[in-house]
């Protein structure tokens, strides 16, 4: 069995520490995910551990060069992502794109529960087709082999993706507004408490927005939401408030 042709680690504080710019204190996000890659035929097997956040996007060279490598693109196994925000959901779109501008594709072999919540809120299930079984991939006869991109229907899915978006979005910066307004939060921390609580209510952002916008209006909002915000805003303010690593 080959060995692993790339691993990445987990940034230690020491290497926070080490990064500075202009001889001051670094702002880089620590990275508190890894990435082990092994080639397995024309594909290419990434194993990511730990969590996907605003850190992870260290990571991105080493899953470029990953994708770089194989011929007809990555098989992505995330099984043990203990945790992922849009941050890292941003990074895995970043890849797809890579990917789709070179004719490759990028699949879930593995999922877990936090990119999927991510993917079924943001409705972006579809831009990423289940992998073929691990034990096919290696010596599958041309046929079974995961098919290269279609090009022009991911175009047409990913148009679609961005009307949707485009309907939705007003909303949710409205509603990112009056969180901002309310609760004195930043744009990061009033995104991160909207992201937070759609996941802990089951309930997609532009739903959210919505009934957020609402509550403004003088229309009742559903306890468990204002639970649930009332949460996520208590946590985002013990992050703003926070002295920096």
């Amino acid at each position: 069995m080959p060995e692993p042709a790339h691993a990445a680690q987990p940034r230690t504080s020491q290497d926070t520490d080490d990064a500075v710019v202009g001889g001051g204190p670094s702002s880089v996000s620590p990275c508190l995910a890894g990435i082990h890659v092994l080639p397995v035929g024309e594909r290419t097997a990434i194993r990511i551990d730990g969590e996907l956040d605003f850190g992870s996007r260290q990571l991105r060279d080493g899953l470029e060069e990953a994708l770089d490598g194989s011929a007809s693109g990555v098989d992505l196994d995330l099984g043990e992502v203990g945790f992922c925000d849009c941050a890292g959901l941003n990074l895995l779109l970043d890849l797809r794109r890579r990917a789709m501008d070179h004719g490759k594709t990028v699949t879930l072999r593995v999922s877990c529960p936090s990119v999927d919540r991510l993917l079924e809120l943001t409705g972006a299930w579809e831009l990423f087709p289940q992998a073929a079984p691990a034990s096919k991939s290696a010596g599958a006869a041309p046929d079974e082999r995961v098919p290269r991109v279609d090009v022009d229907g991911e175009l047409r899915r990913e148009v679609a993706e961005l009307r949707r978006a485009m309907r939705t979005r007003p909303g949710i910066d409205l509603a990112r507004g009056i969180l901002m307004a309310t609760f004195n939060l930043t744009p990061e921390a009033a995104w991160t408490v909207l992201v937070t609580t759609s996941q802990n209510t089951n309930t997609k952002l532009h739903v959210l927005a919505q009934d957020l916008v609402g509550a403004v209006q003088g229309k009742p909002l559903p306890e468990e939401i204002q639970q649930q915000v009332a949460a996520a805003v208590t946590q985002a303010r013990r992050v703003m408030e926070a002295p920096p690593a």
